[in-house]
C-alpha cells in the first residue's frame, strides 16, 4: 500500500462527482452527526471531488480525510497536486480501509463514502477500453499493474464461463450468442484483443432495443469489468468487515450504479444487526444535478448508521 498527501483537487481531472450535496449531509450535517466528525475515509478517491467537499465540512487541525484508489493515475495525479496534511490518499482497494487507519493509530473511521461508479477520467482513457465508443486494448483493469486485462480473461474461459459471466454481471439476455461469437474468434485465431472487436461483436449478437437508450455492448462490457476487478466480492467483503472499523454513530453512504451493486448494499445493510439503515429507499439526483451530468441518472445512494 502507498500512498501520498496532497491537497483535494480537480486539477487534471474531467470528473464530477455525483450527488456531492447529499454524501455531505450524510456524512457531517448536525442533524445526521451530532459529533462532528474528524476521519473520514472516501474508499473511491477518483477525481477528489468528494474528499474536497468533505474537507470543507469537517473542521479542526486534527480531522483527516483518508483516500483510497486502485488506479495508479489517480496516484500521479495525486502527487502532482500541493500538499494539505488533512488528506493522505492511499493507492488500494477501499476493501484495505483498515490497514490505511493502522497507518495513523486509529482503530475507526467515523464515516466510509463509496461512489462504484466508472470516473469520466478512466472512460476518457484510450489504453484502458472503459468506453466502447472510444477504440483501443480490451483491458478493463482500475489497476493495470495488476490482475489480467479483459482480453486475456476472455482467451482465459471457456463459453459456458464467459456467458455465465456476462449473464451474471451484465444481465444480459444474449449473453450465450456474444460468448459463442467470442470462441468462435478464438478458434479462427483472432482472439479478441480490442475494444472494436468486442463492440462488433456484441451489435451483431444484441437486437437494437426499441428505445435505443442502451447500446448494445453495455451490458457485456459492465459484465467484463465487474469480473476482470472483482468488483462484487470485494463490495460484499467490504460491508461484511466494514462495522469492524465503522466507529459507533459513523456513517456507511453508498452510490451504486446498477442493481447488483445496489441489491448487495441493500442486503447487507438490511441483514446484518450491526447497522441501521438510515435510508429506507435510495436516494436519487435531483432533475438539476442529472440534467448538469448526465452520468449520475442512474445512481442511488444509500446511507446506514453502525450501531
Amino acid at each position: 500500500m502507498s500512498n501520498e498527501e496532497a491537497e483535494p483537487s480537480e486539477i487534471d481531472t474531467c470528473h464530477v462527482s455525483v450527488m456531492p450535496d447529499e454524501v455531505v449531509y450524510w456524512v457531517a450535517s448536525p442533524e445526521v452527526a451530532p459529533t462532528p466528525p474528524k476521519i473520514v475515509i472516501d474508499g473511491t478517491y477518483g477525481g477528489g471531488g468528494h474528499s474536497r467537499l468533505l474537507l470543507e465540512a469537517i473542521s479542526g487541525a486534527d480531522a483527516r480525510v483518508i483516500g483510497l484508489d486502485r488506479d495508479p493515475a489517480v496516484s500521479a495525479r495525486v502527487e502532482s497536486e500541493s500538499h494539505d496534511p488533512r488528506l493522505t490518499v492511499f493507492l488500494a482497494s477501499y476493501e484495505q480501509a483498515a490497514k490505511a487507519l493502522e497507518q495513523f493509530d486509529l482503530t475507526s473511521a467515523d464515516a466510509m463514502v463509496l461512489d462504484l461508479g466508472l470516473s469520466s477520467d478512466q472512460l476518457a482513457d484510450r489504453e484502458r477500453g472503459f468506453s466502447y465508443t472510444v477504440d483501443g486494448p480490451l483491458d478493463l483493469r482500475f489497476d493495470p499493474e495488476n490482475g489480467v486485462p479483459a482480453s486475456r480473461w476472455l482467451a482465459q474461459h471457456d463459453e459456458k464461463q464467459i456467458a455465465d459471466a456476462i449473464y451474471q454481471y451484465g444481465e444480459e439476455r444474449f449473453s450465450r450468442r456474444i460468448a459463442r461469437a467470442i470462441v468462435a474468434k478464438q478458434r479462427e485465431r483472432q482472439p479478441i484483443s480490442t475494444v472494436n472487436e468486442l463492440v462488433e461483436i456484441c451489435r451483431r449478437c444484441v437486437p437494437r432495443s426499441r428505445n435505443h437508450d442502451i447500446h448494445p455492448a453495455t451490458r457485456t462490457f459492465q459484465a467484463l469489468r465487474i469480473a476482470v476487478n472483482d468488483e462484487l466480492g470485494i463490495l460484499e467483503r467490504t460491508l461484511r468487515d466494514a462495522p469492524d472499523w465503522i466507529a459507533p454513530g459513523g456513517r456507511m453512504v453508498i452510490i451504486s450504479f446498477h442493481s447488483l451493486e445496489d441489491r448487495i448494499v441493500k442486503n447487507a445493510f438490511r441483514d446484518d444487526d450491526r447497522w441501521e439503515v438510515l435510508t429506507k429507499k435510495p436516494l436519487r439526483p435531483t432533475e438539476s444535478e442529472v440534467a448538469h451530468n448526465a452520468r449520475s441518472r442512474s445512481a442511488k445512494l444509500r446511507v446506514a448508521r453502525r450501531r
